[in-house]
């Protein structure tokens, strides 16, 4: 069975990596015994639409057109964070009855006759949903964080040599901070804080989270 492997990172810099997607979906293939024809590899917000995002086209056409048997992601919102879009790409998968496996829920789209499992559309909508409001969620907490910040006279950035005191990193990296006390994975926190991962690695070793 011929499987294409989709990999993707929201950082267009070097901070973030597809290469652990990557490692972990070849061990699937591998232990599945699927043959993997095509790795893509893209770094683009997830908060792109799909038609913006010419990887995952490129992806998709390559599917269908040589008739791959599977779709390997390392979790669902690889595929987007805009619910209504993923949904459409899981139509188009199902409609060339082309499965998906999504390495994190350990889930696979199709049975052995190319059809949906009966649960398959509940559970992918609400995992699609779910990581939809994760990101409006943080987003709002992070906007609404840094104007109240601004408003009680704060300025973000600093000058060149400058450097930032406590108070001032306790309030303008909250979330990051709030996140890595809950336990959070660095490159997670990084993600859904959309900053870096040198800067959340500074944060955890700074306040010995």
């Amino acid at each position: 069975m011929k499987a294409v492997i989709y990999a993707r990172v929201s950082s267009t810099t070097d901070r973030q990596s597809t290469d652990r997607q990557v490692t972990d979906l070849k061990k699937y293939a591998e232990y599945s015994k699927l043959e993997v024809v095509k790795v893509y590899e893209e770094k683009i917000s997830g908060a792109k639409k799909n038609s913006e995002r010419p990887v995952l086209v490129e992806a998709l056409e390559f599917c269908i057109a040589e008739h791959a048997d599977m779709l390997l992601v390392s979790e669902l919102s690889r595929l987007g964070r805009n619910a209504f879009e993923v949904l459409e790409t899981v139509k188009t998968l199902v409609d060339n009855k082309i499965n998906l496996y999504i390495e994190k829920e350990k889930f696979t789209l199709l049975d052995d006759e190319k059809q949906p499992s009966t649960f398959a559309p509940i559970m992918l909508a609400t995992l699609a949903t779910c990581a939809q409001m994760e990101r409006e969620n943080i987003k709002f907490r992070l906007n609404s964080g840094r104007q109240q910040y601004i408003e009680k006279g704060g300025v973000l950035g600093r000058k060149v040599g400058s450097v930032k005191n406590v108070d001032s990193k306790k309030e303008e990296y909250k979330e990051a901070l709030k996140m890595l006390k809950q336990g959070l994975s660095v490159r997670k926190v990084a993600k859904l804080a959309d900053i870096s991962a040198s800067t959340v690695q500074r944060l955890k070793k700074e306040f010995q989270l």
